[in-house]
C-alpha cells in the first residue's frame, strides 16, 4: 500500500503538469506589468496565473484525501458517537425492483456461483454517474445455481441463470441465502421466472443486522432468524414497505394493523424460539467469489522503520454503516461509511464518517466480518485504513507461517493469531508484504521465537 506522502507527491506532480501554464502566465504578467504598469491584460495574466498556481496544492490535497483512506479528527462524528451497539451494521444498498404483485417472496439457497464478467475500464480513476444509476461495467455479472424453496417450505426447484449483483450485496451470495421473487402465475411444469431481491438478501444472509422493538418497547435481535425474517418481509411487501431506522423496525411507529401482525410473529417466536441460521450455508467454496474479484493484495503488511521506532501501532476498527453512492473505481465502489475505532491508548472508541473506496473482494465476506485494520501515526492523530492487512485478517486469502524447521502452519479461521502476528511484526519493524510469513529468512530470526509462541 502506498504511503500518504507518496500519493500526495504523485498528485502534486500530476496537477502541476496539468496546470503548468499558470506559473507561466504569472511570470509573463509580472514581466509585462513592470514594463507597462496599469495595463489591463498584464493584470489579467497575473490573476489567472496566481489563481492557477494556488490551485495546484489545493487540488493535490483534495485528490489525495479522496484517494488515500486516512481518518483524522475532522472525520469524527460530530456530537459524539452514534447511539448504537458495537455489533450494529447498517447497509443502504440500491433498491431492487418490486416485481409483479402476484409474485411470491421466498428463500433461495446458492449452490454454485462464478464470475461471468466484471470489466470496468476506468484505469483506477474515479467514475461518477448522476442519479440512482449503477452502470453494468461496475456491477458484476454472476452465474448462479439456486435451489428455490416453495413458500410453504414443502418443496422447490433448481434454476441456473446470470444476474447483475450490486457490489454491496455480494456477501449474500457467499453466505448462500437469498430472497427471490418467483412468478406464481406460471403454468404447471413451465419455467418460472426468478428475480433476486438483493437488499432483502443482505438481511436474510445476516450481513445487515436486524432488530425489532415491540409494542412494549422490548428490543429483539432478529439477525439470521430466517423464518421470522421471511414472514416479516412478506408483511412489509403486502403493505407497501416498512421503514427501518438504522437496522431497527419500531412497531410503535407502524400502523396498528401492521404492528399487530409483526407482534404476532414476535409472540410466536417467544413461544417457540427460532435458532439462528449459520453464518454461511454449507458448500461455501463452491460460491466463493473473493478470488475472482479485484481488491488489495492480502499481506501481513509493510512496516516503515521510522514509523515503528517512533511508536506507530496497529488498531482495529469496525464498520457500523455503509451507504451506496454513484462513484466507482475499478477495484471497488466509493461508499459513505461510518467506522468505530478503538484507540490503542485505551481511551473510549470514537466513530468516524469517511468516504472510502471499499475493495470488491472485501465486500464478498461482509457476512463474516466488518473489521478493518488501521495503522496509527506515532502521535495518534491520523488512522490509515490498511486494506492489505484487512484482507488477510478477514480471511480473503489464507495466512500461512513457515516455521524455522520448514513446517507449514495454515492459519485459516484463526484471525486472533493473525492479528497477534501483525502486531509483533510491526513492533519489531519487520515488513512482510505477502500472506506467507517465512521464519527461515535471516531477517526473521531475531523474532522467530516469539512469533512461534503465538502460533502454538
Amino acid at each position: 500500500m502506498r504511503s500518504h506522502t507518496s500519493v500526495f507527491v504523485g498528485n502534486l506532480v500530476f496537477v502541476a503538469v496539468c496546470l503548468s501554464a499558470a506559473p507561466f502566465f504569472l511570470l509573463v504578467g509580472f514581466s509585462a506589468w513592470s514594463d507597462h504598469p496599469g495595463w489591463d491584460w498584464p493584470a489579467m495574466m497575473i490573476a489567472l496565473g496566481l489563481g492557477g498556481t494556488v490551485m495546484i496544492p489545493v487540488v493535490a490535497v483534495t485528490a489525495t484525501r479522496q484517494a488515500f483512506p486516512r481518518i483524522t479528527r475532522r472525520d469524527r462524528v460530530k456530537g459524539g458517537n452514534l447511539p448504537c451497539p458495537d455489533d450494529t451494521f447498517v447497509m443502504w444498498a440500491p433498491r431492487s425492483e418490486q416485481g409483479p404483485a402476484q409474485a411470491q417472496l421466498v428463500r433461495a439457497d446458492v449452490l454454485e456461483a462464478s464470475l461471468v464478467r466484471y470489466n470496468p475500464d476506468g484505469e483506477s480513476t474515479f467514475t461518477t454517474h448522476y442519479g440512482n444509476y449503477t452502470p453494468d461495467e461496475f456491477t458484476p455479472l454472476i452465474r448462479l445455481r439456486l435451489r428455490v424453496h416453495d413458500a410453504d417450505g414443502t418443496g422447490g426447484f433448481e434454476v441456473t441463470g446470470e444476474w447483475r449483483v450490486p457490489s454491496l450485496c455480494l456477501s449474500a451470495i457467499t453466505a448462500g441465502r437469498l430472497v427471490v421473487l418467483v412468478d406464481a402465475s406460471a403454468a404447471p411444469g413451465a419455467q418460472r421466472t426468478v428475480t433476486p431481491h438483493w437488499p432483502r438478501s443482505n438481511l436474510l444472509a445476516g450481513t445487515r443486522t436486524y432488530r425489532v422493538i415491540d409494542l412494549e418497547g422490548r428490543t429483539t435481535d432478529v439477525t439470521r432468524r430466517v423464518g421470522r425474517q421471511l414472514q416479516q418481509m412478506r408483511i412489509s411487501r403486502e403493505v407497501g414497505g416498512v421503514a427501518m431506522t438504522g437496522d431497527t423496525v419500531d412497531l410503535r411507529r407502524l400502523d396498528p394493523h401492521t404492528a399487530t401482525r409483526y407482534a404476532a410473529l414476535a409472540d410466536r417466536d417467544r413461544a417457540v424460539p427460532e435458532e439462528q441460521a449459520p453464518v454461511s450455508e454449507p458448500g461455501e467454496e463452491a460460491r466463493r467469489l473473493a478470488d475472482q474479484l479485484p481488491g488489495e493484495k492480502a499481506a501481513f503488511g509493510s512496516v516503515g522503520g521510522r514509523w515503528s521506532r517512533r511508536g506507530g501501532v496497529l488498531v482495529r476498527g469496525r464498520f457500523l454503516e455503509m451507504r451506496a453512492r454513484t462513484t466507482f473505481q475499478d477495484h471497488g465502489p466509493v461508499l459513505d461509511t461510518v467506522l468505530r475505532v478503538q484507540p490503542a491508548d485505551g481511551t473510549p472508541p470514537f466513530d468516524a464518517a469517511r468516504r472510502l473506496t471499499v475493495p470488491m473482494d472485501y465486500l464478498t465476506v461482509l457476512h463474516r466480518t466488518k473489521e478493518v485494520v488501521l495503522t496509527v501515526s506515532p502521535n495518534g492523530v491520523s488512522y490509515d485504513v490498511d486494506w492489505g492487512r484487512t484482507s488477510l485478517l478477514a480471511g480473503i486469502t489464507a495466512a500461512k507461517v513457515i516455521t524455522p524447521d520448514g513446517r507449514e502452519l495454515l492459519l485459516t479461521e484463526r484471525p486472533d493469531t493473525v492479528w497477534a502476528l501483525m502486531n509483533l511484526l510491526a513492533a519489531h519493524g519487520l515488513s512482510n508484504p505477502g500472506p506467507v510469513l517465512d521464519l527461515r529468512k535471516p531477517r526473521m530470526r531475531a523474532a522467530a521465537g516469539i512469533l512461534m509462541d503465538v502460533c502454538a
